[in-house]
């Protein structure tokens, strides 16, 4: 690890296979930037219009409250894709886990190795943090990452379906707790 200043703060480079390739937390100058990809990201899954997310909104539930944490993957110096996630928990294995909600590399950048090497380092913290699994989404659509996930030896959860409750439905419900006393 190489540590270099960044405004106040002591950022530490972590070294990868990639000699190119240096990953780091995120800190609160970062929020432009992680903003920045997550609309890359949401254009490239064609959900740019699902993004209400503000730098205001990130900066307070990534920094102040702590919600999730991000790694960003600086290749020669320059900032070509992120991580984030967050600890949840499975009761089945009484530990905790870290889902990853996240992982986007530059268009101009994929084939170099970046995407795993995120992958494999959330792996590694999964485990020095004593975590049962590392979980993901994947788009059903989106086969080449279904293909790079599966050579990685990640399995599909065919057998579970998500279910959401946003917007609305979800105030509706809260709503139904509050009428019910």
């Amino acid at each position: 690890m190489r540590a270099f200043w960044k405004g106040r703060f002591i950022l530490e480079l972590i070294a990868t296979p990639l000699n190119e390739l240096k990953l780091r937390f995120a800190d609160i100058n970062d929020v432009s930037l992680i903003f920045g990809f997550i609309k890359e990201l949401a254009e490239y899954e064609k959900m740019s219009q699902e993004v209400i997310a503000t730098e205001e909104i990130l900066r307070d539930s990534l920094f102040n409250r702590k919600m999730a944490e991000v790694i960003i993957a600086e290749y020669n110096e320059r900032p070509v894709g992120f991580a984030l996630f967050f600890h949840n928990f499975s009761t089945f294995l009484g530990l905790p886990g870290i889902y990853l909600e996240d992982l986007y590399v530059k268009p101009e950048m994929r084939g170099k190795g970046i995407g795993k090497i995120l992958l494999e380092f959330l792996a590694k913290l999964a485990i020095e943090r004593n975590c049962g699994r590392l979980e993901w989404w994947c788009l059903d659509w989106n086969e080449p990452s279904i293909r790079f996930y599966k050579k990685l030896g990640a399995v599909p959860m065919d057998e579970w379906t998500v279910y959401r409750v946003t917007n609305q439905a979800l105030s509706n419900l809260a709503k139904e707790f509050d009428s019910a006393k």
